[in-house]
């Protein structure tokens, strides 16, 4: 059974928005796919998909 993820990503004060990204990347050696998971802020996904951040 899955477990559901409960995450409070908020301070006081300094309140941001929050993305979890999921990224495809090929592996150069093996030619298999590797997923690879991070959460970051909002503005920057774009960023980060292009492979910038």
């Amino acid at each position: 059974m899955a477990k559901k993820v409960v995450a409070t990503l908020k301070r006081e004060g300094a309140v941001k928005a929050y993305t979890k990204v999921i990224r495809m990347i090929k592996s150069e050696k093996t030619g298999a796919y590797t997923f690879e998971e991070k959460v970051i802020e909002k503005e920057l996904v774009n960023d980060y998909l292009k492979g910038k951040a």
